[in-house]
């Protein structure tokens, strides 16, 4: 049986001036007001789906990427994972940029390119967001 966990919405008004906010039910860790223009232009202390989407994805990958290292016989010391996802009004989201630093004592360069890799196709959250591009620049810290 899947895990199930829950966030809701509560929007008022259209879509251009209205405003909502979105609860993190099953953490209980917060309310975020969300807007058109927190999603489209400048964020001015308001989240959007996008930006919910990146530290999914951040973390999912982050997760992902230790239980492969782990699986390869390596465990990393850190690993900082960040996801830029883009959006653009009329087109939806156009994409998700991983960004991931880790330090990995014993690892090579290319093994660590490769179990990068392997996580980012790996990864739940990706394979969740099949319909747009994901790009992984990673970096081994020495």
């Amino acid at each position: 049986m899947p895990t199930i966990r829950t966030a809701h919405t509560v929007w008022e008004g259209n879509l251009f001036e209205g405003k909502g906010q979105t609860t993190l039910d099953t953490s209980g860790l917060g309310t975020y007001d969300v807007t058109w223009k927190a999603r489209s232009e400048d964020a001015n202390g308001k989240t959007s789906p996008e930006e919910l989407l990146a530290a999914a994805h951040s973390a999912c990958y982050s997760m992902a990427f230790s239980n492969e290292l782990d699986d390869a016989g390596f465990k990393a010391e850190r690993i900082e994972t960040s996801s830029a996802v883009g959006f653009e009004p009329g087109k939806g989201v156009t994409g998700s940029e991983l960004t991931v630093t880790a330090k990995i004592p014993g690892i090579s360069e290319d093994q660590f390119q490769q179990i990068a890799e392997k996580a980012k196709v790996g990864c739940p959250v990706s394979q969740a967001l099949s319909g747009i591009t994901i790009t992984l620049k990673a970096t081994l810290e020495s």
